[in-house]
Formats: structure tokens, C-alpha cells, sequence
């Protein structure tokens, strides 16, 4: 039925069309309406009590809304309005340094945005030809990532492993790490409880990271809809930022909780159970969020957004359904070992299963020089460490020297959380790792080391930092000034 809304007696009046239909049944989250036949899906449809909600899927009769919001008062009988609007929020710089949820209203109690344009959440990722190959590093702050698994600006790579393994952490240092470098970041917090959002709150207010950093959220407290939206608007929020030439981070934190959103949504909708109880449609729902990242070329704006997804697997395995849908989708991914963390070797990256497929295009010339064999250094030292574990006598100088080695390596690799590294003093520490100097030193020097070169450094060159981010590689002469600063330092320190 189409209904025209009164004429405003006021001046300047205007009809408004409207399709209307009615409630049949509501289940939990779930509205089956009748009476909508020119509905498609991904409109936005309003209750009579002012609820919006989300066209899902239709038959021939009926219509399938997910409700965005409080369903509790919604009764079957009640109208519901179709307008032909799709979803469309609203976007502005204004949303940096601040708290939404997933239809882009405020949560954190500081009042309105100012908003001028309307961007729809659900949209076709860009094609080839919008797109230019990755030609930047994204800086992360964690040694083990920038040396060994490099990424790019406009990559998705994959955060896996068990609970309790430092997977948040490693994104959120990489937010951290984006301070002072012109890239916005959005981190968007799906099924979480509120008191996990609000210990991340904390790290960004300490380390001031709220200058240049947007949350989304989608805790458990919130409505099913919002939280199913919740890493739609992220993406859409940071298209906005990528398509007027802004470099973006997103971190969807976790994936896994919105699977299983959409399980329950879908069991509501009576779809068909597939591989471990999810609709076979799981695939396209993460597919079309995840393919929306890239690096758009200077005619659409010459902006990057990068993901890092976040997914949660069992007892490391990790070919289970959503997993392997998610490994298949994106450019790489960090594998988080729980043995390893159990060991206090974090990040608890495991090098054999991680793997970055485009990060070193874009890696920094000084850090893919350096790092070249550090990667197969350290996966021989890990598998001398087993051979020898039951043996403490009769090694030879050779093995005794490479355990040495790979123990340094080891501790040049573990870092504090919430202390990203700059790459800079990265090189700084391989470099002198490759000269072979630290070989020399016990575990307390090391950390030492790592404390206090780069001020060191910096003192005695202040131009050195600077020429080396411009460079992005030791030149002859930036090679004699760290040589030169090094001696210095291990003449007056050890």
C-alpha cells in the first residue's frame, strides 16, 4: 500500500511517498513483515515507534528485517514504512577522537558530530583499475613484524590464534605506532564486553592516540543490528577518509564474534545450516567487507586503508570454517601461538605459520637489507634449541655459538606491549646485531641497549633520525655516522 504523508500547511510544503506495510511476527531481533513488495535488500525501513531497521532477505510475500536498535517495543500489527532509501550514514573529520556505535551515533556523552555527507555503509569494493600496487610500509611498532612480516599500506592481514595470545595487542600497538605519522585510525570493537572496550579507552587517552583514532562500537550491550553493522561502518568511515587521499588503519576486533552474530540472525531467518552450523552466505559476508581495503589510485584519491581482522580460533587450530573462509580472503596472517606465549615470548608470533605475501614490496631498503636472513637465522636456532634441549654437555663451539645468537635475536625480538618501536631504531638494533657486537654482551646489557641508543644517537647526530626516514636506507655516510656513534656508546656504557 503507498500512502501520501499530509501537506505541511506551511509554506514550502512537500509530499512524502512511502510504501507501507505491517508487522506479522517478530522473532528476538528478527521482524517478518508483509505488505513491503518493492523492497530490496540493504534498504533501511522505519517502525511506527521511529526504530529503524535493515531489509535481509524476502520471499515472495514476505519481507525480513533485522531491527537496529530496541525491539522490546515492537508488537505484531504495528506499520512499518519503506522510503526506497538504502543505508546511508553520515561521515566528517569531526568523527576523529570519538565513540559511535554502528549507526554513527555518538556513545561517548560529548555531544553531536557536525556531519555534511551521507556515505552508504554496503557498497561495491573499488576494481583493479581504481587501485595502484602497494608502494608503503605500514609502520607497526613490533620488531618481529616490520623485519620479518613486513605490511603494506592497503594490505589485510589476518590476526589468529587462541584467547590470551596478544593478538589485540599487537593491533592495538600498531595504533599506537601510527602517532605523528598522518594515518587515521578506526578500531572497531565487535561483541566485546564494555569493560574490554574501556581497558583499550585507557591505553589510547594515556598514550594519546584519541588525536587521530576513531572507535566503533559494537560491545555486547548494544543491540544485535548494531553490533552486526558495527565493522560495516567502520569501513565505511574510513572509504570516507581513503577517497579524500588519507592513509587509514581499521582493526575489526573480532571477527569470529561476528560470525557468530550472523549465526544467530540466521537461525532467526530459518536459512539453511551449512559447515559448522553457519549459512554457506558467511563466505560473501566477510568477502565484501574485507575486499573493500586497498590503495586507490591519484584519480580516486590516492588514499590506503588497511585491515587487520581479528579471529579467534580453538586450541590452535585453525581449520575451522571461519578460519580458513578469512586465510583465503586476505594477504597474509599472523599466526599467535599459545605455547609460545606461555613461554614469555611475546609477541607469540609463530614464523612458520605466518606469512605477509606483498608486505616486502613496500618494506624499507634498510630493513629488507638487514632482515634478510634473520628470519632463517632464527627458525634454525628454534629447531638447534629442540635438538638440544636434553643435552648440556659435549656441543660443539659452532652449535654453543649459534644458541648464543639466537638467544639475542630472541631478545631483541620480545618487547613491552604498548611500546611500539620505532622503525628507525629497528634498524638500528639489527644493524648491530649484523656487525656482531652484541654477541658479546649478557641479557641485562642488551636491554640495556635497547634502552638507551637511540637517545644516545640522537644526541650525538640529531640530524641522523630525519635522514634516515627521508632515505629510507643507510647511505655510505649515515653508515660511518652510526658506526661511529656506536663505538662511542659501547666505549662509555660497557
Amino acid at each position: 500500500m503507498i500512502s501520501k504523508g499530509k501537506a505541511n500547511k506551511a509554506a514550502g510544503a512537500r509530499f512524502e511517498i512511502r510504501e507501507v506495510g505491517y508487522v506479522e511476527s517478530i522473532r528476538k531481533f528478527v521482524v517478518i513483515a508483509k505488505g513491503l513488495p518493492s523492497c530490496i535488500n540493504g534498504q533501511i525501513i522505519e517502525f511506527s515507534n521511529g526504530v529503524k531497521g535493515l531489509v535481509i532477505g524476502f520471499t515472495e510475500e514476505k519481507t525480513q528485517v533485522l531491527v537496529l536498535g530496541d525491539s522490546s517495543h515492537i508488537r505484531a500489527g504495528d506499520e512499518i514504512y519503506n522510503k526506497g532509501q538504502s543505508l546511508r550514514l553520515p561521515v566528517a573529520d569531526g568523527f576523529v577522537g570519538r565513540i559511535v556505535n554502528g549507526l554513527c551515533q555518538p556513545q561517548d556523552g560529548l555531544g553531536p558530530i557536525e556531519t555534511k555527507e551521507l556515505y552508504p555503509v554496503f557498497r561495491v569494493a573499488p576494481g583493479v583499475m581504481e587501485r595502484i600496487p602497494v608502494k608503503e610500509t605500514l609502520e607497526t611498532g613490533t620488531l618481529l613484524l616490520d623485519a620479518i612480516i613486513p605490511i603494506a599500506k592497503g594490505q589485510r592481514q589476518l590476526l589468529i590464534g587462541d584467547r590470551l595470545t596478544g593478538r589485540t595487542t599487537v593491533a592495538i600497538d600498531a595504533i599506537l605506532n601510527q602517532k605523528g605519522k598522518d594515518v587515521i585510525c578506526i578500531y572497531c570493537c565487535i561483541g566485546k564486553p564494555y569493560s574490554s572496550l574501556l581497558k583499550i579507552l585507557d591505553i589510547f587517552k594515556e598514550k594519546e592516540a584519541f588525536e587521530y583514532t576513531i572507535i566503533v562500537s559494537g560491545v555486547a550491550a548494544l543491540s544485535t543490528g548494531e553490533q552486526y553493522l558495527s565493522p560495516y561502518t567502520a569501513c565505511m568511515l574510513g572509504e570516507y577518509f581513503m577517497y579524500n587521499g588519507k592513509d587509514v588503519l581499521v582493526v575489526f576486533d573480532d571477527l569470529t564474534k561476528h560470525s557468530w552474530i550472523y549465526r544467530q540472525i540466521s537461525l532467526l531467518l530459518e536459512r539453511a545450516p551449512g559447515r559448522e552450523a553457519y549459512p554457506g552466505d558467511i563466505f560473501y559476508i566477510h568477502s565484501q567487507l574485507v575486499e573493500r581495503a586497498g590503495y586507490m589510485s591519484p584519480e580516486n584519491g590516492g588514499g590506503s586503508m588497511t585491515f587487520l581482522p581479528i579471529v579467534e580460533i580453538l586450541q590452535g587450530d585453525v581449520t575451522g570454517y571461519i578460519p580458513t573462509n578469512l586465510i583465503s580472503m586476505t594477504d597474509g596472517q599472523l599466526y599467535f601461538s599459545t605455547e609460545l606465549f606461555n613461554k614469555g615470548f611475546k609477541p607469540a608470533i609463530d614464523f612458520g605459520l605466518s606469512v605477509s605475501r606483498i608486505g616486502n614490496k613496500a618494506q624499507w631498503p634498510a630493513m629488507k637489507d638487514l632482515s634478510k636472513n634473520l628470519r632463517l637465522e632464527y627458525l634454525q636456532y628454534k629447531e638447534l634449541l629442540q635438538m638440544t634441549q636434553l643435552r648440556t654437555t659435549g656441543l660443539s663451539k659452532e652449535a654453543e655459538a649459534k644458541l648464543k645468537r639466537g638467544d639475542i635475536i630472541n631478545r631483541l625480538i620480545i618487547q613491552d606491549k604498548n611500546c611500539p618501536v620505532s622503525i628507525e631504531a629497528q634498524i638500528i638494533y639489527l644493524y648491530t646485531l649484523g656487525q656482531g657486537i652484541l654477541d658479546m654482551l649478557s641479557v641485562e646489557q642488551i636491554e640495556g641497549f635497547k634502552k638507551t641508543i637511540c637517545g644516545f644517537i640522537e644526541g650525538k647526530n640529531p640530524n641522523f633520525f630525519s635522514e634516515l626516514r627521508s632515505k629510507k636506507e643507510l647511505t655510505n655516510q649515515l653508515k660511518e655516522q652510526l658506526e661511529s656513534s656506536l663505538k662511542e656508546y659501547f666505549q662509555e656504557k660497557i
